[in-house]
């Protein structure tokens, strides 16, 4: 048989680009577990959610060795109990191995995470930019998507940013009790969750975002305690008045009323458990997606200090 012939020299350095690449992507993985940023519990789940993701090419054993305190003997032991081979992939185990590791790590790392975070705030601070940048770079995060009488904005799409139905719609789901909260919303729209997908997903274990007004946040806190309420803040009046008028969605008086609303919903931001201020969007972001790792009752107790407070 007739040797192989070498690969052309720019196709070796394209592959040698890729692999650096990888490597650097793993590491930065096994950076933020060791620095407490994730849990090894998020990276798995990211991985088995996105088996092209540098989570799902992690040995099982560089993961675990990048939680803090565990050494490579009390490693080895841990995937001997776990029936996991050495040279195992994240992305690569299968269903029981699965459950397994999710076990240990769920057991290991003490309450459950939050799972269900409630983000509100006041209108025009971003709470829908923050949602979609969650939402195209946090797969494995369920956004919830809302029921809404009012029309679509401009770039707005059915069943991804809302569910743009009637008044006899919407009076439907309310009767067939289909609707976790609902509210209407700067005296003219109604505004509600739907219940059924979320409970769905919590029975999974999956980790939900809400992104609802104030007023559905407070529905929710009756309905679920357990919900983590995050009070997404600009970074000042000046900024948040800049924000509204510069989108050009609404009219003088519109805008005017919506600022006037602003100013109640700000003086509520200490009925919530955390307060993240967006500076820029995928900061916050980052911020809400840590808080569903977060041990149940971990961050009730971490609103951060801002000029509103």
């Amino acid at each position: 048989m007739a040797p192989r012939p070498a690969p052309p020299a720019v196709d070796r350095a394209a592959a040698s680009r890729a692999a650096i690449a990888a490597r650097r992507a793993r590491a930065a993985v096994k950076r933020e577990v060791a620095e407490r940023a994730r849990t090894a519990l998020s990276v798995a789940r990211t991985a088995w959610a996105q088996p092209d993701s540098a989570e799902a090419r992690l040995l099982v054993r560089e993961l675990l060795m990048s939680v803090p305190s565990l050494g490579p003997t009390r490693v080895e032991s841990i995937m001997a109990d776990l029936a996991i081979a050495e040279r195992k992939r994240v992305g690569g185990l299968g269903p029981k191995q699965r459950q397994r590791l999710t076990d240990y790590l769920s057991s290991r790392q003490g309450p459950e995470p939050t799972r269900l975070v409630v983000l509100a705030g006041p209108t025009a601070v971003g709470k829908g930019t923050v949602s979609s940048f969650i939402r195209e770079n946090h797969p494995d995060v369920l956004l919830s998507v809302s029921a809404t009488t009012r029309k679509p904005r401009p770039g707005e799409v059915n069943g991804v940013h809302y569910y743009f139905v009637s008044d006899d719609e919407f009076d439907s789901m309310i009767e067939n009790n289909e609707l976790l909260e609902w509210a209407v919303v700067h005296n003219s729209y109604r505004y509600g969750t739907p219940r059924p997908p979320i409970d769905a997903a919590l029975a999974e274990g999956k980790r939900v975002l809400l992104e609802i007004d104030l007023q559905g946040a407070r529905s929710v806190r009756t309905v679920m305690p357990e919900a983590l309420l995050v009070f997404l803040l600009p970074p000042t009046w000046e900024e948040l008045v800049r924000r509204l008028i510069g989108r050009g969605t609404e009219e003088a008086a519109e805008q005017s009323r919506r600022l006037e609303t602003a100013k109640v919903e700000l003086a509520a931001q200490d009925e919530f458990d955390v307060k993240v201020v967006n500076t820029e969007v995928s900061q916050a972001a980052q911020e809400v997606v840590e808080l569903m790792d977060a041990p149940a009752g971990a961050t009730t107790s971490d609103s951060k200090e801002h000029p509103y407070g």
